[in-house]
């Protein structure tokens, strides 16, 4: 197939077209049987706390933790902050539209994007302002220093006043014809901004938007604009300036973000995001098996066929475990010595396809019908 190049208004018009394309034939996991996984080994004490419903999720949603809480949406517009300990409701509003991408938050501002690619930002719960965006959005918007920052699917990163919506400056990188319906890497280190733009993970200053360095992650190989795709995908593991990320379907990479230099890299074929330790970085292959790479080094530590096929979320490392979750709304605790399955817990039998997040004790799980899960260590 020929490569495919919009630009202007056609690939404005278009983009919402091709990146569906792009998620059908691209992010489909490897067709196979998964095995048996016999009885819980229960070796782990863990209990349902609490639950809660959001209006489904069919967006790529990134559940915010903030303190003792978390900020959650729906795909019907709904925005709610929970107690993560008991489950409890802080606030709630609603965009009045379906959302795109979401959640960000710094404790005081919320922000979310609409499907009319619209940046939302709540204010304690109250609405105070709309910014139109050049694109739609599928990243949930980065909220630290007053500001909010926004990673449009045209590459357009943009910062406004978090106060008044006051556009402060936009960064415009070419763009591949192709982009994922997925949420990339957006995030504070410091007093950098860290982006993922194509298969570079790039620091900014967040004042201007100027780079202050660009290290390359992934390349573009193959003959056609789906073979070409490279991206990095939401869900990081940052330990002090050293920060490893996926780049959909090519590598798993450490950068170091004082300098802007890749540490290491490895070819690993797989979309969603990773989690790790001072020690290990985990990740989900496409076809389920679980890897867990050298920190150090980026050497393979060990692997885990346990899971193959079975449609697994991004990983969390939660204390000597590694959380996923698979499309049977079943959550996995494995151990992250070696992948021996500790315990597992049930949702309400919908996909996790939502990274799970711990916030103190609790461990908090998302399922694409919308159930906000609590469990407890016993």
């Amino acid at each position: 197939m020929a490569p495919m190049f919009f630009n202007g208004r056609v690939r404005a018009a278009l983009l919402g077209l091709v990146v569906m394309a792009v998620t059908a034939c691209a992010t489909g996991p490897e067709i196979g049987k998964p095995s048996d996984l016999g009885p819980n080994t229960a070796l782990l004490g863990v209990r349902l706390a609490w639950t809660g419903k959001l209006g489904g999720v069919d967006f790529p949603l990134q559940v915010k933790v903030v303190g003792q809480s978390i900020v959650v949406a729906g795909s019907d517009g709904g925005v709610v902050t929970l107690d993560a300990l008991t489950g409890s409701q802080i606030w709630q509003a609603n965009v009045g539209s379906p959302i795109s991408a979401g959640v960000g938050s710094d404790g005081r501002f919320v922000a979310v994007v609409n499907r009319d690619n619209e940046l939302v930002v709540f204010d304690a719960g109250q609405n105070p302002w709309r910014a139109r965006l050049t694109s739609q959005v599928f990243t949930a918007p980065l909220v630290a220093g007053e500001r909010v920052f926004v990673l449009g699917a045209d590459r357009n990163l943009a910062a406004f006043d978090a106060k008044t919506g006051r556009k402060l400056w936009q960064n415009q990188r070419p763009g591949e014809a192709l982009v994922l319906r997925q949420s990339g890497v957006l995030m504070a280190v410091g007093n950098t901004l860290v982006a993922g733009l194509s298969g570079h993970l790039v620091g900014m200053n967040p004042l201007n938007g100027n780079v202050v360095w660009d290290a390359a992650v992934a390349t573009p190989r193959g003959t056609n604009d789906i073979e070409r795709l490279v991206d990095l995908v939401s869900g990081v593991s940052r330990e002090d300036n050293q920060v490893c990320v996926r780049a959909f379907q090519a590598a798993v990479a450490c950068v170091d973000v004082l300098r802007g230099v890749v540490k290491w890299k490895k070819t690993a074929l797989g979309s969603v995001g990773v989690s790790g330790d001072g020690q290990q970085v985990f990740g989900v292959e496409s076809d389920g098996r679980l890897l867990a790479w050298r920190r150090a080094d980026g050497e393979l530590a060990w692997s885990s066929d346990r899971l193959r096929y079975r449609q697994l979320s991004a990983p969390l490392v939660l204390g000597q475990s590694v959380v996923v979750g698979d499309e049977t709304g079943q959550v996995h605790l494995l151990s992250r010595m070696d992948g021996a399955p500790l315990t597992r817990l049930v949702t309400d039998g919908s996909p996790i396809t939502v990274a799970p997040v711990v916030v103190g004790k609790t461990l908090v799980v998302v399922t694409r019908n919308g159930g906000i899960f609590g469990f407890h260590p016993e």
